[in-house]
């Protein structure tokens, strides 16, 4: 049985997998409400939603509170990557106005595969031969979708 200490340790994958589930239903959600909606739009009013989400939980859990305490190194990369999230979203989105799921989903997934590129050459992350190997299968699995 497991102890608290192991729970705990376990709960990144948790997380991780309801992050999926709902990356995955958002996919499904958005495609319907982006059916007869300017992708802008769409995108707009999917943010405000987020927002309003995302303060709310900030709020209600006494964390604004640390604001303050916010570097401007750290708040600099924290607007950055917003706008990267913003341009990555306003671009989903006009993708699924366009696309099928079952293709739009797998090619935005290749940020997987990017995101290892990225974390290597910026952070100076090591690249393993099974982290390559995950990559390269990302990149396959995406094409054979595609195709």
């Amino acid at each position: 049985m497991y102890n608290l200490l192991q729970i705990y340790g376990a709960m990144w994958w948790i997380y991780a997998l309801l992050s999926a589930f709902f990356a995955a239903l958002t996919a499904i959600l958005a495609k319907i409400g982006v059916s007869n909606v300017n992708s802008d739009l769409a995108t707009a009013i999917r943010t405000v939603v987020i927002l309003v989400v995302a303060w709310g939980i900030a709020m209600a859990r006494g964390e604004v509170k640390g604001l303050q305490a916010v570097s401007a190194n750290s708040m600099l990369f924290l607007v950055l990557s917003g706008l990267a999230t913003g341009l990555s979203w306003i671009f989903y989105f006009k993708a699924l106005k366009l696309g099928k799921v079952s293709q739009v989903a797998p090619v935005d997934k290749l940020s997987i595969a990017l995101t290892i590129l990225l974390s290597v050459v910026i952070l100076k992350e090591v690249l393993t031969l099974k982290v390559a190997l995950g990559a390269l299968l990302i990149i396959i699995g995406t094409l054979v979708l595609i195709l």
